[in-house]
């Protein structure tokens, strides 16, 4: 976030926010339909009740903290990402509380618990970059590649521990047929999202990641804050790793099927 705000502008961020349909068609994908998905889906395929919850959890979390990360991956809008990653957060913090007991028994959300940790470890490093930026512009060219060489190096360590830790987790849910759940989930987001994300295919790019790719920090904090069953917890780390996995697999080759073609280029330069 801190590297995020150091390549950009308050403008910068803000401008892709100015499209109407695309706002309302981010917040459509991530506030109703993967919801939703998500929850016709689990009468369909019965489950155990931690990990229903659990899957229900991530469905209505949205806003993934790593999102201008993973727009930076697939050449995605990272101002876009940035603005987007705020809106979804700020909309999960009203949101989850209200939805979420709905469709979960027991569950009791405090808004500001979720919303702390998003705000201290998100938006201050985002504007702590943006006053560097604008005010000390010439160093910012000099600082932004290393935090970017520092963030590759943290989330790739991050994901081959959890990968390591959970690897049993990743096992027993294979038996009950929850990583096939897990698997549909986020293929439906991620396609949702892209389809959802004109009028550019940086933008499609970025909504797809976001929408595949749930708010993980607010999910973990609700699942250990409300449940004693460890296999809540589990189903949200493993669904969580695998978005992530997804992304980092299946992102690139969207770029390439994205890129035009020799001839489609010869075309545009006739």
């Amino acid at each position: 976030m801190l590297g995020a705000g150091l390549g950009l502008t308050v403008q910068q961020i803000w401008e892709p926010l100015r499209d109407r349909r695309l706002v309302i068609s981010s917040l459509l994908a991530n506030f109703v339909l993967v919801p939703l998905f998500v929850y016709l889906l689990l009468q369909v395929v019965h489950l155990s009740e931690p990990l229903r919850d659990g899957l229900l959890i991530m469905a209505v979390a949205s806003g993934p903290p790593a999102l201008p990360k993973l727009a930076h991956i697939v050449k995605g809008n990272i101002a876009f990402s940035v603005g987007l990653m705020m809106l979804l957060m700020l909309g999960t913090i009203v949101y989850m509380p209200i939805v979420l007991p709905l469709v979960v028994e027991g569950v009791q959300i405090n808004s500001w618990e979720i919303a702390k940790p998003l705000l201290l470890m998100m938006v201050t490093p985002l504007v702590i970059g943006l006053f560097i930026k604008a005010k000390f512009a010439a160093i910012a060219p000099t600082i932004r590649p290393i935090l970017f060489k520092l963030s590759n190096a943290g989330l790739l360590l991050g994901l081959v521990v959890r990968l390591a830790i959970h690897t049993n987790d990743i096992i027993s849910l294979l038996k009950t047929g929850a990583i096939f759940v897990c698997a549909v989930f986020i293929l439906f987001s991620f396609t949702v999202g892209y389809l959802l994300g004109g009028p550019g295919i940086d933008t499609q790019r970025v909504l797809g990641v976001g929408t595949a790719q749930r708010n993980f920090a607010a999910a973990l904090l609700v699942g250990t804050s409300n449940f004693e069953d460890p296999n809540v917890v589990s189903i949200i780390m493993v669904t969580s790793i695998l978005m992530m996995v997804t992304v980092l697999i299946v992102g690139p080759k969207f770029i390439e099927i994205d890129q035009p073609t020799n001839a489609e280029r010869e075309q545009v330069e006739v």
